[in-house]
């Protein structure tokens, strides 16, 4: 998790407030899904989404979320898992679609193993995101015109291919943010490199649906 400052900044940005409909996809340890739960309080809504793809993974990810859901104050949460693609079958609107340091990972086999695209997903979004709704994406940044070929190797992915493909399913793009930027990364190193760990140049797009 980020310091304060970055997390604040962050939740302005993505512009999510009390009585929001949140959808937290993939959300690892929860700490979002926590954050967001505090936030929206209990006119609103957070779903705590584990794509099928991943739901095998050793530290179960789906009972992570289940858990979490039963913490105390937490009836606003509520896990759910289902195909990638799946997601608005199980979901209600949501104002906000948070994505963190995930995106990359649309393209690699571990995500499309069942067939499901990035440009699937992004279209997914679209149809569950409320009119005006934020489709709120934050990765590690690849180098300017790599597109997609770090994404399995590095898990990076190039900022500028990933606005392309969100907006070829209808979004505009609303605003960017460069709290977690990092201008000395030589985007050439893995994410997990010690060296970079934990302070990768990443960039934030904020999209709407019109």
């Amino acid at each position: 998790m980020y310091d304060q400052s970055k997390v604040s900044d962050l939740i302005r940005f993505a512009r999510i407030e009390v009585g929001s409909t949140v959808i937290d996809v993939y959300p690892g340890d929860g700490d979002w899904t926590r954050l967001f739960s505090d936030i929206v309080g209990s006119e609103g809504r957070v779903y705590s989404f584990v794509p099928a793809e991943v739901a095998h993974f050793k530290n179960d990810p789906v009972g992570l979320m289940r858990t979490l859901a039963k913490e105390p104050s937490r009836e606003n949460v509520e896990a759910t898992s289902a195909d990638l693609v799946a997601m608005p079958e199980i979901t209600q609107p949501a104002d906000v679609m948070w994505l963190h340091l995930f995106y990359h990972d649309l393209h690699t086999a571990l995500i499309q193993k069942k067939g499901a695209t990035a440009a699937d997903f992004n279209r997914a979004v679209y149809k569950r995101l409320k009119p005006g709704g934020s489709y709120v994406i934050v990765d590690h940044a690849a180098a300017t015109g790599s597109g997609t070929s770090d994404t399995r190797s590095l898990h990076r992915i190039d900022p500028a291919f990933v606005r392309e493909e969100v907006e070829a399913a209808g979004f505009v793009l609303d605003a960017e943010s460069t709290v977690l930027a990092n201008k000395d990364d030589p985007h050439s190193i893995k994410v997990f490199d010690p060296a970079i760990k934990g302070e990768t140049d990443r960039f934030a797009f904020r999209f709407v649906k019109p």
